[in-house]
């Protein structure tokens, strides 16, 4: 049986859902009639005539499909200071900012209380099904999260990443402790002015609160191995730390000072139990179980660009199961995984029906040169494709989260969808048309052939170069350890093969697309990345390594070319 914890019953949050998703349709019907009763009077939903009605019909035929561009001019008017009713008939009392690593720069998103009770909702609800069938016994989670600088924007509202928003709220951190979910590092270190200081005493908090460690979280699975890779090289330093009971001089923020010098004190007996562990373990594998012993699972994003780091995690976790979070995005969720026990590969998200109206556009109608015609959340069909379009109490109507999803299933009535993809993400010159998906099972059928020479991938990258006619892809890759020519020549023309799009094998063989570019970087280029974007403001929590870098990234690209050591060009056609 679950138990009642602190305010959420767990046994009710899972019979609410089930309820719930029994009738999504009625459900949703109600949660689009609430939204726009709320909302009715903003300017935006005025000015398309919409007039105070809530019915589908008139929602449909007054409300355009949008993207954000379109709101661009809204939400700088709210960001300025314009008090009247804009998007929403509440105040929008936050600006989040995506992350900012697709498009080289963030977005403004709005962000208000009804955004925040849905986060709330989600997190509850996975939780219950996950501790359905991993169940946590107390202690403290060892969680890699990280929140940036907040600003005020013209107008007075704080703006920053949209972690950043969450992990300052009293409800997050309210809700985190009734869920057992309270991390091991204290708010300094969550908060801290420097990711490199915050990291490095996660990794030590967590050693501290070795015994009590429940489960090891990040926002993505990328955060997770970030650490475990910085743990290999800083692992005898943390261990003196321990052992003499004094930070070393890399910490310099006087709040991390103060409140880690709370927490340690002298332990020879845990530093040296820590070496013994670290020093029996043949290439790191298993270190996390090693590390910390009650601990129940991995947890965080793992889908989508996430994918290509779970070899890695997997190495680290032993056999602790990898479990995935939940599906949103900056502006709003959707879904909740209420089946943990599925792997990260094959993970499925529950649509949430009364946290926004949901519309779904098959597929072909996203490609084709069609005015695109949405179906409803029941509507959808088992093993289809669509982009979501999203509704919801923030300011977003029919708008276009740019993702692409299949329904694999129904839960009840609501359907399970599987993230693919982001849509906007291509790769194309010609006719060709690559997406996200397409990119990383070429990149992985190439580092397979690298790990026959015990190599690993450590990250990558793509870039479509039109600097010479024909065009041609670039992709980048960071290696650990050194692999010879005649691999790397062979991994390239398997990266130029694995590109199956018929477009993309058509314009390869008539010479309209260019021999595929595989360039080698310097080791370390992907953290000189990583910075570019925490300088720039990013939250490390929201960090996602861009898949394909545009002309609008010019710093990111500029960094790639600056620390190519070797190219290579395919000669697969």
């Amino acid at each position: 049986m679950l138990e009642k914890m602190e305010g959420i019953d767990l046994n009710r949050v899972i019979e609410e859902f089930e309820a719930m998703t029994r009738d999504a349709g009625r459900v949703q019907k109600e949660t689009l009639k609430r939204i726009l009763d709320e909302n009715g009077n903003c300017e935006y939903l005025l000015n398309l005539g919409l007039d105070g009605r809530t019915d589908l019909e008139s929602f449909r035929a007054c409300c355009p499909i949008i993207t954000h561009k379109d709101l661009e001019y809204y939400i700088q008017r709210i960001a300025d200071g314009d008090s009247i009713p804009i998007l929403t008939g509440r105040p929008i009392t936050t600006i989040s900012l995506s992350s900012g690593t697709t498009q080289g720069k963030p977005k403004y998103v709005p962000f208000n209380d009804e955004l925040l009770d849905t986060t709330m909702q989600i997190f509850q609800t996975s939780f219950a099904f996950r501790n359905r069938d991993y169940p946590i016994e107390g202690g403290k989670a060892l969680q890699f999260i990280y929140s940036s600088k907040q600003f005020k924007t013209k107008g007075g509202l704080a703006a920053g990443t949209a972690t950043t928003n969450l992990f300052r709220s009293s409800q997050y951190k309210s809700t985190m402790k009734a869920m057992q979910s309270q991390s091991c590092s204290p708010d300094e270190v969550i908060f801290g002015p420097n990711f490199h200081e915050s990291l490095y005493c996660h990794l030590l908090c967590g050693l501290l609160y070795r015994e009590e460690v429940q489960f090891v979280s990040s926002t993505f699975a990328h955060s997770i191995v970030h650490a475990f890779r910085t743990f290999e090289l800083v692992w005898e330093e943390l261990c003196h730390v321990i052992r003499c009971g004094e930070l070393t001089s890399r910490i310099t923020a006087p709040c991390i000072q103060a409140a880690m010098s709370k927490l340690l004190k002298a332990d020879p007996a845990l530093a040296d139990l820590i070496h013994k562990k670290c020093s029996g373990l043949i290439n790191w594998y298993g270190l996390i179980p090693e590390l910390f012993p009650n601990a129940k699972y991995i947890y965080g994003i793992m889908t989508g660009s996430m994918e290509p780091y779970l070899k890695k995690l997997r190495h680290y976790a032993g056999g602790l199961p990898l479990l995935s979070a939940d599906y949103g995005a900056s502006e709003g969720w959707i879904g909740a995984n209420v089946n943990p026990e599925l792997p990260p590969e094959l993970a499925t998200f529950a649509v949430l029906p009364n946290i926004g109206y949901f519309e779904f556009i098959p597929l072909k109608e996203c490609t084709d040169m069609l005015e695109p015609k949405p179906v409803g959340l029941t509507e959808v069909k088992v093993g289809q494709e669509y982009e979501i379009l999203i509704t919801n109490s923030a300011g977003f109507y029919r708008y276009r989260l740019g993702d692409v999803v299949k329904v694999v299933g129904f839960h009840n009535s609501t359907p399970e969808l599987q993230f693919i993809c982001r849509g906007n993400l291509l790769l194309t010159i010609n006719i060709d048309k690559n997406t996200e998906k397409d990119l990383q099972l070429a990149v992985e059928a190439a580092a397979n052939l690298l790990a026959e020479d015990k190599r690993e991938l450590v990250d990558f990258t793509s870039h479509v170069d039109l600097s010479k006619e024909p065009g041609h892809y670039v992709i980048f890759w960071e290696i650990n350890g050194e692999a010879s020519d005649d691999r790397l020549k062979e991994c390239c023309n398997c990266l130029d093969r694995s590109f199956v799009d018929a477009g993309y094998v058509s314009s390869r063989k008539v010479e309209l697309i260019a021999p595929l570019e595989l360039r080698v970087l310097r080791r370390g280029t992907f953290q000189k990345i990583l910075d570019h974007f925490l300088e720039l403001g990013a939250a490390v929590s929201q960090f996602k390594t861009p898949r394909c870098v545009g002309p609008s990234n010019d710093a990111v690209l500029q960094i790639l070319s600056g620390n190519v050591v070797k190219s290579y060009f395919s000669s697969a056609f």
